[in-house]
């Protein structure tokens, strides 16, 4: 057998997906080649075939039959079955890795942890963005205060409406990855969120929100997460004590400024002589999707921990309920 970078036999793994929308089929194609896909299900029992003749594995027509044949799965349905779907792989045994927003709930959630941990199962939440070899970077040089103090973070998730979203609004669809990548780049759990938004055309969500987060360690965030946006958006900027960064998650490149000011003129400051310095830092290029299934494969052979795991999700989605509460009520919330 092959062995891939994490140094396992990730293809006798066998796997599945069960959803298999714009999200489910990339999670099929990507199982495809680092693992032994054995099939997938969807409730659209067509869009399955189409699927599973792509990539060569079964269309199973019944999702209790599929559990009985896989090892781990990916659940890809849309928000509203993800628990349902989480605590029927838990009961058969199965391992699984649950999409973002997770359950949609920290109730639910933490009700699915539990099962998981009864029952022995692995269970990682899809918080990709964390797998961003970029995030990565940025999140080792604040660790390593190569930057300064870490004093402020902010990210703009922005883009027109997705068609494929229709259970959950910009917060959780959206808001939550920042959320998660905020987390894991500060180190930091959340204490508090205020948040202003609305729906501008949704009828239904919130479809645009900024989110100002305290972070306990004294990080302050800023969220700003919208689908009105013709153009797609995905930064986020560190301003740290002796530097500013700006990271661009699509292009996996991050800028680093700093600056010293010589020999101010008290009496001319329209001419202030600035020194500065900017460079830029590039990594080589990995499908984050990738990265993350690859993890969640080598916790579930070695019986460890994924690096995005259910308390992850809980965490982050108690964030975004309190973001969304504060909309409610124009308060401040604290977590």
């Amino acid at each position: 057998m092959p062995i891939n970078h994490y140094g396992y036999f990730a293809d006798m793994m066998r796997v599945g997906v069960v959803g298999v929308g714009s999200m489910g089929q990339n999670h099929a194609r990507v199982y495809s080649e680092i693992a032994k896909l054995v099939g997938v299900y969807d409730v659209a029992s067509e869009q399955a075939r189409r699927i599973g003749e792509r990539f060569s594995c079964t269309a199973f027509d019944d999702l209790d039959e599929m559990m009985k044949k896989v090892d781990a799965i990916s659940v890809c349905t849309p928000t509203s079955m993800h628990q349902e779907v989480a605590l029927k792989a838990i009961a058969a045994g199965v391992h699984l890795i649950v999409e973002k927003p997770f359950t949609g709930a920290s109730q639910t959630a933490m009700q699915v942890q539990k099962e998981a941990q009864k029952a022995g199962v692995t269970i990682a939440a899809g918080f990709i963005e964390r797998f961003n070899p970029i995030v990565g970077v940025a999140r080792d040089a604040v660790r390593e205060n190569s930057l300064g103090r870490l004093i402020s973070l902010s990210t703009r998730r922005v883009s027109s409406y997705p068609t494929r979203i229709r259970d959950v609004g910009v917060v959780m669809d959206l808001g939550i990855h920042d959320v998660d990548v905020m987390r894991h780049v500060t180190g930091s759990d959340v204490a508090s969120v205020y948040a202003l938004g609305g729906r501008l055309t949704n009828p239904n969500f919130e479809d645009y929100a900024n989110l100002l987060i305290r972070f306990e360690n004294g990080v302050v965030g800023f969220l700003e997460v919208n689908w009105l946006t013709p153009m797609k958006v995905r930064r986020m900027s560190l301003t740290c004590s002796k530097s500013f960064v700006q990271v661009d998650y699509t292009d996996q490149s991050m800028e680093i400024s700093s600056s010293a000011i010589k020999d101010v003129d008290s009496a001319d400051m329209f001419h202030i002589p600035l020194e500065l310095d900017t460079r830029k830092v590039t990594v080589r290029k990995e499908e984050p999707l990738r990265r993350e299934l690859l993890d969640f494969l080598k916790a579930v052979e070695e019986g460890g921990k994924p690096n995005a795991g259910a308390e992850d999700a809980i965490a982050n989605l108690r964030v975004c309920e309190a973001a969304l509460a504060s909309m409610s009520t124009g308060n401040l919330v604290k977590i």
